[in-house]
Parts: structure tokens; sequence; C-alpha cells
């Protein structure tokens, strides 16, 4: 008896909300590590915007390494390939940061706004993907936040100063581990329970 498309992807999505259960931890530490790159970003506008500058790109490394790393167990998931791209575009953002960072507030502002929405539309098609885990629509939330972010930006692309990149990266990077974050914890919390 052929299985309803409704009941594969029922399995389908149970298969990936398992994959998000088995790596709960790796999700942590990447929450753990964006909240901390977030608080960085947005505390180093005290300092030149250069430093604001190789800052940020070390953040979209370090931010790209780990989402990367946290995609390894569900490398075969619909929503890992929108998410690989997110993690590379970020590693490849702060690479051509750290290339040339005396390059123009509007280039940089141009690569931030790619990353803003990749990130956002790849956090919230993972959100709803996963649902109804606990935390999904924190994620979704996250996700929809990025693409809000880079809709400013686009319209605000030249009046835009540094420390107000580095102020909305920090955000965005902020939101987005304490999105994962609670829905690793809880994660967690369940499988204890």
């Amino acid at each position: 008896m052929p299985v309803s498309v409704n009941a594969a992807s029922e399995i389908y999505q149970e298969a990936i909300r398992d994959s998000v259960r088995r790596s709960a931890f790796l999700y942590l530490v990447q929450a753990g590590l964006m909240i901390v790159a977030g608080i960085l970003a947005i505390i180093f506008p005290i300092f030149s915007a250069q430093t604001i500058t190789l800052a940020i790109g070390w953040l979209l490394i370090l931010s790209g390494l780990m989402q990367g790393l946290s995609l390894i167990a569900t490398w075969r998931a619909s929503y890992a390939s929108l998410q690989l791209m997110s993690a590379v575009l970020g590693v490849l953002i702060g690479v051509l940061i750290l290339m040339n960072p005396a390059q123009s507030i509007i280039g940089f502002s141009l690569l931030i706004v790619v990353f803003f929405m990749m990130e956002g539309l790849g956090k919230l098609i993972w959100a709803l993907t996963i649902r109804p885990l606990p935390g999904w629509p924190w994620v979704a939330l996250s996700g929809a936040l990025g693409m809000v972010l880079s809709v400013f930006l686009i319209a605000n692309l030249e009046t835009a100063a540094s420390w107000v990149l580095a102020m909305l990266v920090g955000l965005q990077l902020i939101v987005i581990g304490a999105a994962i974050g609670y829905l690793a914890w809880s994660i967690r919390m369940a499988a204890k329970a």
C-alpha cells in the first residue's frame, strides 16, 4: 500500500527532528559562541572603524564555522543546503573583510545585507521544518529578524555608519544564538524528563 504524501512528509520531518535532538549539544555550543560574538560586535563600536571591520570579519568566520559544525549530523536534511550556504557565505564574507578591511562601507554593507537575508531565510525554513519542537517559533522569529534587518540596510545603505552595522550584526548574532540555545536547551531538558 503506498504511503500518502502527508505521511511521508511527517516521517521525514520526524527524522529531521530526531537529528536535531541528537545534535542538541552542538547547537548549545554554537548558541553560546554566537551570543558571545554578538556581544563583542556590539561592544567593538567603541573602537575605530577598522577595528570594527576586523572584529566583524572574525565574528562572521567564527559564526559560519560553528554553523557548519552543527550541520555535520544533519547534512542530509532538506534545510541543510540552505544552512550550509549561509555558513559558507558567513565565512567567505568574513575572509573578504579580513583581506581588505579598508574597503568602502557600502561594499561592506552589501555583504552584510546578503548575509542577513540568507541567514534569515535559512533559519526560517529550518524552524518550519523542525516544528513542533520546543523553541521553533523563536528560531523562526530570529530568521524573520535577519530578513527585516537586510531590508532595513538596503533602505539605508548609503547612510549606514560602521557602528550601525556592528550593532546590527551583534543583535542578529545574539538573537539567533538565543533562539538556537533555547531550542537546544528545551530539547535536552525534554530528553531528561
